[in-house]
């Protein structure tokens, strides 16, 4: 069975992990390999313009398996050497694939989030969360560091600070707090996260494709870049809008006072 439940909703993909008897944990090649696959197949898909990742049952993702840890098998079994192989031929390929994704990705968090499946919500472009979502950045609890790129994006999400506090004590972070520390952008009931998420994905979807996938290179490439490095792109960027169709027809659609119809390739 399919780690990744594929439903799409107008012009919003919404995936499901769906494993909620191990609470959604990213255990090996099934997790890895349909996260990865789910995020090349919507880059090539131009039907697709939001993502929306959620998680099956009480859990967003409990991250990595302790059991595995501890029996040393799957992903922590052999040498040192042999173990950091496996961290760049597994889990670490979710983060490139996500980085590499193309169009905005929102994370509807409904439940705990946590280690790997804190990271996970990380790596989304937007995070918002049920009342029930709480946040850890667990993995010194387990003598271990965030493996799977939590250090690089967890400070971009909530500061150095905040980040630092999370990872170094690994305490939880509940709904409300992570609403105050900017960790999740909205804060709903649960039976609202989903129909909010479609909403907010919609509100995206609605937009000139090519200039939501446009934005999205900018915003990701403004997170290494210089200034002048960022303006060069931006006006090479806005060239290529102003000789798109869609561009002429939101002008269009904007003095006519209408929703715009956009191209599907």
């Amino acid at each position: 069975m399919s780690f990744l439940i594929r439903e799409q909703q107008d012009h919003v993909l919404v995936l499901t992990m769906n494993n909620p008897d191990t609470r959604n944990a990213l255990t090996g090649e099934d997790q890895f390999g349909d996260l990865e696959a789910a995020c090349a197949a919507a880059n090539a898909d131009m039907s697709v313009r939001a993502v929306i990742l959620t998680g099956a049952g009480s859990a967003f993702c409990a991250g990595g398996n302790v059991k595995d840890m501890r029996d040393r098998q799957g992903l922590f079994a052999g040498e040192p050497f042999d173990q950091a192989d496996a961290y760049r031929k597994g889990i670490q390929r979710i983060p490139r694939a996500i980085h590499s994704l193309n169009v905005p990705i929102i994370a509807a968090v409904n439940g705990p989030a946590v280690g790997a499946g804190c990271d996970l919500a990380t790596m989304c472009d937007i995070r918002i969360g049920s009342s029930k979502a709480m946040f850890a950045e667990s993995f010194v609890k387990l003598g271990i560091i965030p493996g799977d790129g939590g250090a690089w994006f967890l400070p971009r999400v909530v500061g150095y600070s905040n980040a630092c506090k999370m990872a170094f004590t690994g305490d939880p972070v509940q709904a409300e707090q992570a609403l105050t520390m900017g960790l999740i952008s909205e804060l709903v009931e649960p039976d609202e996260l989903l129909p909010r998420a479609l909403q907010l994905a919609g509100s995206i979807a609605a937009n000139p494709p090519h200039a939501v996938r446009l934005s999205k290179q900018l915003m990701r490439a403004s997170e290494k870049a210089s200034l002048n490095e960022l303006l060069d792109m931006s006006a090479a960027f806005q060239a290529v809008c102003h000789g798109e169709p869609d561009h002429a027809e939101a002008v269009n659609a904007f003095f006519e006072k209408r929703a715009g119809v956009y191209r599907e390739q």
